[in-house]
């Protein structure tokens, strides 16, 4: 199973695959240790059935994580398509849920350039003006004055990311960046798609 990284297309997919074989082994191994305090010791009453039940924690923690990201949708691969062919070099992160203590989203696509951060979502019930203010605030709190917008039709969001690409060069001058010294390899565009994908499921 080749590994595909938070912001990438098909990540839900390849995580609910992940984290299904992860339990599934989780749950396994105390069970397995269950059965054999059971056959060796003729009854559930020993010892390996208190360390089964403990070992069944971090299976259920795994089973919390599995079914959180089993509700999640995968973004469908010809919307991918569409956006792919408009992204050009623009810094670009897919699937993201984004989540708040008041309210979760859905974003399909962000485009990340300069200070501007432009997304897209297909989810009709998210609230973009919730979600754009307050995912501004924590780029903004980690150093990087951004504007983000985000959009809730395709072909508006296409023409957008085609503006972006055009401009790209003035969108990105004149910007003041130091490198971060736990990312040295990072560009700030790159750091400022970090920063969303760190509030993503």
């Amino acid at each position: 199973m080749k590994r595909v990284k938070k912001g990438d297309f098909g990540y839900f997919a390849y995580e609910k695959k992940k984290r299904l074989l992860i339990t599934g082994i989780l749950l396994a191994v105390p069970l397995l240790i269950f059965a054999s305090g059971w056959i060796y010791h003729g009854t559930r009453n020993n010892v390996l059935t208190v360390v089964a039940t403990v070992g069944c924690l971090p299976a259920c923690k795994s089973a919390v994580g599995l079914i959180m990201m089993w509700m999640r949708k995968s973004m469908d691969k010809t919307l991918y398509e569409q956006i792919l062919a408009h992204a050009g070099q623009l810094v670009m992160s897919y699937e993201m849920y984004i989540t708040f203590y008041e309210k979760n989203g859905y974003i399909d696509a962000f485009a990340v350039c300069g200070n501007e951060v432009v997304g897209y979502t297909s989810d009709a019930s998210v609230d973009a003006a919730f979600m754009e203010e307050n995912i501004q605030k924590i780029v903004r709190k980690n150093g990087y004055k951004v504007n983000v917008k985000i959009l809730k039709d395709l072909r508006p969001y296409l023409e957008r990311l085609d503006s972006m690409n055009e401009h790209r060069e003035t969108l990105e001058e004149n910007i003041k960046f130091r490198p971060d010294e736990r990312y040295p390899d990072l560009s700030r565009n790159e750091l400022i798609k970090h920063t969303i994908l760190a509030i993503s499921l």
